[in-house]
């Protein structure tokens, strides 16, 4: 199973991107994906988290209402859009997931990809 991540680049302040994670590769199922971003010298911190199955979506106050996370699970994608993007913003935004594969717990990471934000 592998996470493809897409969607990172530089915008202005107050622009929009939507970021992209496929999940594809043997029988495996999702119990949650979740997007994270990490700025050179802090942790990794979630962003947004999705569960399947549940409505129970959840931000990072910095991101509420400005941040929408969704699924499409025919084709077990997830996406971020992210709207009026802030100068705080800018980060390496990694995709993760929870699931199984063939009975066993997994968890992935994508690869990454770059927001830059000009104010």
């Amino acid at each position: 199973v592998q996470l493809v991540e897409s969607g990172g680049g530089m915008v202005q302040a107050g622009d929009s991107l939507r970021l992209s994670c496929a999940a594809s590769g043997s029988t495996f199922s999702i119990m949650s994906m979740g997007w994270y971003r990490q700025v050179p010298g802090k942790q990794r911190e979630l962003v947004a988290n999705i569960p399947s199955g549940s409505r129970r979506v959840v931000y990072a106050d910095s991101v509420k209402g400005r941040f929408t996370i969704s699924r499409d699970n025919a084709r077990n994608t997830m996406y971020l859009q992210m709207n009026s993007l802030q100068p705080e913003d800018p980060a390496v935004y990694y995709c993760n997931l929870n699931g199984l594969e063939n009975y066993r717990y997994l968890e992935l990471w994508g690869q990454g990809t770059l927001v830059t934000v000009s104010s």
